[in-house]
This record gives structure tokens, C-alpha cells and sequence, in this order.
């Protein structure tokens, strides 16, 4: 009965359910997503094609990023849970409505422009595209741009969920989105080729990001009003706390942006790349974004609470267990490289070659895993705090910074540069943000539990480095059966290795992960059990 209860619409969840509830989601959407790009690699290989498709979401993203700036999940979250704490409703709804009114009249006239000068726009950013590659281009932004409204709308009315503590709508989300772009390959791809692939997109973004969070927000009677009351004071503080956001450019965001510029003057580097970070990103969404998302609402209540301390714990116990775990994980994912693409990718106009080139990538990739899963907790952090500005202008610089280190790298080692230079980059990101907590008292690196996290970096590199040798006994020529076998034999030599120094190193990791504490979650209180914290309702 709790665990139908767990999966009810209508169920308040805890840190931990919410953390459990996300991590499986996000798990299932991953396994479409893989779906989703095993599917394009069959139908239309990792040629030009997909170089061009995967650029045409660029322009869509510009215009979400400088129009929303993540303030629909960020910012907006903090200020709607801080008045439900308050008790303050009317104004949460009120707030609600007039963000989504102002904010949508302007991505509606952002799309119209957007529109208008996408062929601008592609040849300045796709130097190296032919002009029939250019056109395509094109007429692919044109019609993805559209979806960026119901993304925006989409992510707003997702918020007022969290901030209910109602995860089952925006976690299916993502999960319908990509069903709905296989549908179009699948059904219109013999007549549209990729632009099949497009119009399931936008398809998906109204039926997946808008439509199923907008049922969720109208079971719960959160109603929606057309207010242009743009003197309101809490819309005025949402537009303080937002414009850092829109005017900034992190490099979380811009890191795709740059591997497609550098990316497009080389046939097939953009379709690489992306099959590479769409693989990487599977372990991402799991340890880290899922953690991410289901923390903020109770970050920005305890900081709401003043509860600093619990605070500050919270966010070192949660980049603690997301840390430690992508350290160990980050070894299997270096020694299986090759296997792993292949099995995932190869079928179709996808060749072996193909995976040779992919897994050379997210060989590189898997080296940031636990910066990438930590950043999102930090930068969370500082958002709870209600200051999105420091982290912001630190973002900006760093990845200006970054520019010259992705040109210089590419120019040495061609597309190998490029993901290694995203490596640099978001290390940068993460110590910086990390660093800039630290400094201002917020999160001091004092809390985090150090020995361990030695513990389990040394863990992982050498269960890693073992796994990657004896995977190299068995010759992969192409076949799906030595593809099993190595990474039959590579996952077990990692996991007897991985157990074995974790034991020999007396790690307490093992017993952390089994604790029903969710690594988000607040500090057990004094004559309270960690089981009675993982399951009760919050009032």
C-alpha cells in the first residue's frame, strides 16, 4: 500500500521519496532517451544529417536560455514555496499568473523574431555547413523554435507542483518528450527524413512538458488568471532574481553550443559528440540531476527557516554521497567504453567505426562525471539562498575563459580537444561556485567528508584501470558477442575490485548509500530515527 501510494499523483512527497521517485523517472526516460537515440543512429547514422539535426536545436536554446534563464525552475520555485510556507497563497497564485502572462507574451515575440532571422543566425554559428546543409538547418530551427513556449509554460506550472511536493507529473514529463520524437521518425520518416524527428518534438513539448504538468496543476486547483500586474512586488523580485539568469551564459548551458560551432567544420564531429554526451548524460540524470531537483524546494526552505547550519549539511551530505558515487561509477564507464557504445549504437547506418570514434568521447566525458553531478547541487544552493547573481557572473567569466582553451585544444587535437576542454571547463565551474560558497559561509568545504571522498577516488581509478585491461582481452571486431563479453568481463572485474578496496579501505560509503536518508535530506534531529524522517509527511 506505501508504495502505491508512493506513485499517487496527489502524494506529498518527502526529500527522500521525492530523490527515489525522480532517480526511478528519470531512469525510465533515460532508457526512451537511449531509445530515442538509438533509433536516429539506425535510421540516419552520425553523418551530416544528424550534424545538422542536432544544430538546429541550437537557436531554440539561445532563445529559452536569454527569454527564461532557468528562472521557471529556479528562481520562481523559491519565491512559490516561500509563500506556502507563509501561508501567503493568494499571493503565490497571483504571482503564478503574472509570470506566466508577462513571460509568455515575450517568448511568443522572441520566437516571432527568432523566426525571421534563423538564416542569420545559422550561417554565423555553422560556418562549415554547404548551403543545402545550411537550408535544412533552417527549415529544422523553424520548426523547432515553437516548442520553446510550452517548454517555458511547461517548466513554470512544474514548479508550483514541486513546490507542492507533487514530483509524479513533472517526472513523466521528459519521459513523454521523447517518445513522441520516436513516433515522428517513425511515422514520418519516409516522407519528411529528419524533419520527421522535428515535428516530434514539438509535438512532444506541448503534449509532455505543458499538457501533463498543466492536469497536475488543475487537480490541485492552481488557477491561472491573464494578469499583466508587472508593478507587483513579487513579480519585481522574481525579475531581480531572474535577470542575473537571463543575462548570463554558464557553461553547463554553452558547453553543447561550443562542441556544435567547433564541431560543424568536420563531417560527422556534432553527431559524435552528441550520441557521446547523450550516453554521458544517462549517469548525470541519475546521480545528480535527479538529487538536484528534488533538493531545491528544501533548500529554499530551510534557508527560508534560517536553519543555516541544517542548511549547510544538507548540501555536503548530498555532493558527499553524488560525489563519491560518480568517482566509483566514473571507473566502470572509462574501462567499458567501447563495448558500451557499440552495444548501444551500432545498427543500421551506425558502423563500427562510428562507435570507435563515440566512445573516444565519452571515454573523455566520463572523467567530469562527478564534477558535472556535483555542480548542479552547488549552483542549487546558492539559488536556495536567493542570490542568483554571484554564481551567474562567475559562470560568465569562466566560460568566456573557456573559450580560448576549446579553440586552442581543438586546433591541437581536432574533436578530442573539444571534450577534453569541456572537462576543464566544468571543472573550473564546479570549484569556483564550490569555492564561492565556501567563502561567503554558506557551505564551508569543511563539512564535506574528505577522507572518504580520497577513499573512493582512489577506489575508483584503480578498479578502473584494471576493468580497462582486462576488458582488452577480449577483441572487439564488431560482433555483439564480443561486445558481451567484454563488458561482461570489464563490469565484474570493476565491481569485485570496486568492493574489494572499498573493504580493504574500511570505506563507510556502502553503509552511507544504504541508508534510507536520502543525500538531500536534513540531518536526523535529536530523538528522531532516520526511518521516521524517510517516511512521514511533512505538515
Amino acid at each position: 500500500m506505501r508504495l502505491l501510494r508512493f506513485f499517487r499523483p496527489s502524494h506529498q512527497h518527502t526529500a527522500f521519496s521525492a530523490t527515489l521517485l525522480l532517480m526511478s523517472t528519470i531512469m525510465l526516460s533515460r532508457v526512451i532517451g537511449y531509445m530515442r537515440e538509438a533509433y536516429i543512429a539506425y535510421a540516419f547514422g552520425a553523418g551530416r544529417a544528424v550534424d545538422v539535426y542536432v544544430a538546429a536545436f541550437t537557436l531554440p536554446d539561445w532563445l529559452n536560455y536569454i527569454v527564461a534563464g532557468g528562472s521557471a525552475s529556479i528562481t520562481f520555485i523559491s519565491i512559490y514555496t516561500r509563500f506556502l510556507a507563509e501561508k501567503r497563497e493568494e499571493d503565490a497564485q497571483k504571482t503564478f499568473s503574472i509570470i506566466i502572462t508577462v513571460m509568455t507574451t515575450v517568448l511568443v515575440a522572441g520566437t516571432f523574431i527568432a523566426e525571421i532571422f534563423t538564416p542569420q543566425f545559422v550561417s554565423w554559428m555553422f560556418h562549415g555547413f554547404q548551403p543545402q546543409e545550411m537550408e535544412l538547418c533552417v527549415h529544422l530551427t523553424r520548426i523547432l523554435l515553437p516548442a520553446q513556449i510550452f517548454f517555458y509554460v511547461g517548466g513554470v506550472v512544474s514548479a508550483v507542483l514541486l513546490s507542492h511536493r507533487l514530483f509524479l507529473f513533472p517526472a513523466f514529463g521528459p519521459l513523454i518528450y521523447n517518445v513522441f520524437i520516436i513516433a515522428g521518425g517513425i511515422a514520418g520518416g519516409h516522407r519528411f527524413g529528419i524533419a520527421a524527428l522535428a515535428y516530434g518534438a514539438l509535438a512532444g513539448s506541448v503534449v509532455g512538458p505543458f499538457l501533463i504538468n498543466a492536469i497536475g496543476a488543475a487537480k490541485i486547483g492552481a488557477g491561472y488568471r491573464p494578469s499583466f500586474e508587472v508593478k507587483n512586488p513579487a513579480f519585481r523580485e522574481w525579475v531581480h532574481l531572474s535577470i542575473p539568469l537571463m543575462l548570463g551564459v554558464s557553461l553547463v548551458a554553452a558547453d553543447d553550443w561550443i562542441l556544435r560551432f567547433f564541431g560543424s567544420s568536420s563531417v560527422g564531429a556534432i553527431a559524435h559528440l552528441n550520441y557521446a554526451k547523450r550516453l554521458f548524460a544517462v549517469p548525470i540524470a541519475i546521480l545528480g540531476q535527479a538529487t538536484g531537483q528534488a533538493s531545491l524546494p528544501f533548500f529554499s526552505r530551510l534557508f527560508g527557516e534560517k536553519k543555516f547550519e541544517e542548511f549547510a549539511g544538507t548540501v555536503n551530505a548530498s555532493v558527499y554521497r553524488i560525489t563519491a558515487g560518480s568517482l566509483l561509477a566514473t571507473g566502470w564507464m572509462v574501462a567499458i567504453a567501447l563495448p558500451l557504445v557499440d552495444l548501444v549504437y551500432r545498427r543500421g547506418s551506425f558502423t563500427f567505426f562510428d562507435s570507435e570514434s563515440t566512445a573516444l568521447y565519452f571515454l573523455w566525458f566520463s572523467l567530469s562525471l562527478a564534477l558535472w553531478s556535483s555542480q548542479g547541487l552547488y549552483a542549487r544552493a546558492f539559488y536556495a539562498s536567493g542570490n542568483t547573481l554571484t554564481p551567474m557572473v562567475a559562470s560568465s567569466l569562466i566560460t568566456l575563459a573557456s573559450l580560448p582553451v576549446y579553440r586552442l585544444l581543438f586546433h591541437r587535437l581536432s574533436v578530442t580537444g573539444l571534450a577534453i576542454a569541456s572537462d576543464l571547463g566544468i571543472a573550473a565551474n564546479t570549484v569556483v561556485i564550490a569555492w564561492l560558497l565556501h567563502i561567503r559561509g554558506l557551505v564551508p568545504f569543511g563539512g564535506l567528508n574528505w577522507k572518504e571522498l580520497g577513499k573512493t577516488a582512489l577506489t575508483g581509478a584503480v578498479s578502473g584501470a584494471l576493468a580497462y585491461e582486462v576488458a582488452k582481452v577480449v577483441s572487439l571486431n564488431g560482433s555483439r558477442r564480443a561486445d558481451l563479453a567484454a563488458l561482461a568481463l570489464g563490469s565484474l572485474t570493476w565491481a569485485a575490485a570496486v568492493a574489494a578496496g572499498l573493504w580493504i579501505l574500511r570505506s563507510e560509503l556502502p553503509a552511507d548509500l544504504r541508508g534510507k536518508r536520502s543525500p538531500s535530506f536534513p540531518p536526523v534531529a535529536e530523538g528522531q530515527t532516520s526511518e521516521t524522517m524517510a517516511t512521514r509527511e511533512e505538515p
